[in-house]
């Protein structure tokens, strides 16, 4: 596994060292689609199985979102494209209103593989805030499996790692510590000889066209390399106040507590609200 590790990080050494002479001018746009795994529980004496169903349907078809991942050899700029259903996702029955929240319409994460950076722009309780901090490698390990996306055959990849998290649930009256395990499989083209990849995923000798961790999957749908009728800009973020990934979970943990007091001991009608917070 080192030996694989160390051959993978000589690679991307080199190829980001040779990028004056080999691709200096090299750029393209991956359109993605987002899709999610949902579960609600609920007490069957409150909902029946068919309406949790309904639900669980309707929230994952609006929870399907489009982005674009716009790049040259060393930096990139991943943006969610606009949509006339903006706004979180949400549906009800039986009087039971169900909302899931995402990242905001238009904000932009920025990476720069060359400084290992990167820039995001974060919305929380409603403030800007622009997250600046280090980009941290994963340790992929290469698979021989490969697979078709698109035009592209695609080889595998993956990694795991354990995080620390924070976990509230409707009936606590406390944050409580828990450790996460994060696994991720991504699916990358050698072809296209960039080290990038959707939201915060880079580091493999080729872009990354698929990436599933969480019960959500990105899959990229459309490439255009080196376009010469709309060039290629990469947006750099600019909006929000200045802050540290570490100083935004902070931030993300005072929300958290807001939460806790709201519904602090009210465990609901039968359903279980959970928010989890990790690194």
């Amino acid at each position: 596994m080192k030996h694989a590790q160390i051959i993978l990080s000589l690679l991307l050494f080199f190829g980001l060292g040779l990028q004056s002479s080999f691709a200096q001018g090299f750029t393209g746009r991956a359109y993605y689609k987002s899709s999610s795994q949902l579960k609600i529980s609920m007490d069957s004496t409150k909902m029946n199985p068919e309406q949790i169903a309904q639900i669980q349907a309707s929230l994952k078809k609006q929870m399907e979102q489009n982005f674009i991942l716009s790049f040259n050899q060393t930096e990139s700029s991943w943006k969610k494209e606009a949509s006339l259903g903006g706004g979180p996702a949400t549906a009800s029955s039986g009087g039971a209103v169900f909302m899931v929240a995402s990242s905001g319409e238009g904000s932009t994460l920025y990476k720069n593989l060359a400084e290992l950076n990167y820039v995001q722009e974060q919305d929380m309780m409603g403030k800007e805030y622009l997250i600046k901090d280090e980009l941290k490698p994963a340790e992929w390990e290469l698979s021989e499996e490969t697979k078709k996306v698109g035009n592209y055959t695609v080889q595998k990849a993956s990694f795991s790692r354990i995080i620390d998290s924070k976990r509230f649930s409707t009936g606590m009256t406390e944050m409580e510590n828990v450790k996460d395990t994060i696994q991720v499989i991504a699916w990358f083209a050698p072809e296209i000889p960039v080290s990038h990849g959707p939201e915060n995923y880079f580091g493999l000798p080729g872009l990354i066209l698929e990436v599933q961790s969480q019960g959500r999957t990105f899959i990229c749908e459309k490439i255009e390399l080196n376009p010469s009728a709309d060039p290629v800009v990469i947006e750099k973020p600019s909006k929000g106040k200045e802050i540290t990934q570490t100083e935004f979970r902070t931030v993300q943990e005072e929300g958290m507590k807001q939460m806790m007091n709201r519904y602090q001991g009210k465990p609901g009608e039968g359903a279980t609200m959970q928010i989890r917070i990790g690194n």
